[in-house]
């Protein structure tokens, strides 16, 4: 296991970015600090997480919400077929949330990367200061479309989740997360914008099935 305390350095390039992307120098110190703590079982354990966080798994993730959903509403529909319909229904929602969410977060995570067009760590800093694995990426760098994902699933899921569920959900945001700045691909402002985008097109989607529920109630 090798760890380098990192320098301080800065992003230099408008005084806007400084604040709020560069966060006056805290954005590379916290890229380094993550990036330079590595070792065999780090780097396979933060590779697994990047695996996990990606977009293309997305019909494996359904799928297993599907089964999930039809087996907890079957085995409560034994017990009471009232109990049963509001189940269904809130896991209806769910996946209805989940697949929105996810068809809007992937076209607005790649038009804010191609319209920003931030560059990565390989093209920042020198070869000599960065722990990269993997087919090294220059471009578009803002937000994580991994960490967008991961969290865009975590919150669809969150209203049927209990206590166990959703502390295991919140870990494994943060893992894909931390993943992405370990394998030397993203900055952890990169992270943080994949995070509000997925959160936020999951709060809007939500507040949209709602209302077209309770639209569709009163009709």
């Amino acid at each position: 296991m090798a760890w380098c305390w990192p320098p301080w350095p800065s992003l230099p390039e408008t005084h806007v970015k400084e604040i709020f992307y560069d966060w006056g120098g805290a954005n590379a110190w916290l890229f380094h600090a993550i990036n330079n703590f590595r070792g065999k079982f780090v780097d396979g354990f933060m590779q697994l997480g990047t695996f996990l966080g990606e977009h293309d798994n997305f019909p494996v993730y359904l799928a297993l919400v599907i089964l999930t959903a039809t087996a907890i509403v079957a085995r409560t529909g034994t017990q009471s077929p009232q109990k049963a319909h509001r189940e269904a229904q809130h896991w209806l929602e769910v996946i209805a949330v989940f697949s929105v969410a996810y068809v809007i977060d992937g076209a607005l995570v790649h038009w804010l990367k191609e319209t920003l067009d931030f560059p990565r760590p390989p093209l920042v800093f020198p070869p000599e200061s960065l722990h990269l694995i993997g087919k090294p990426e220059y471009r578009h760098s803002l937000p994580s479309g991994h960490s967008a994902f991961a969290i865009t699933m975590a919150a669809s899921l969150w209203p049927v989740l209990n206590r166990y569920w959703r502390v295991g959900l919140t870990a494994f945001v943060v893992w894909v997360g931390l993943s992405r700045v370990s394998l030397g691909v993203h900055f952890p402002t990169d992270v943080l914008a994949g995070f509000l985008v997925g959160f936020a097109v999951v709060r809007l989607v939500r507040a949209l099935v709602m209302a077209l529920i309770r639209y569709w109630a009163r009709t």
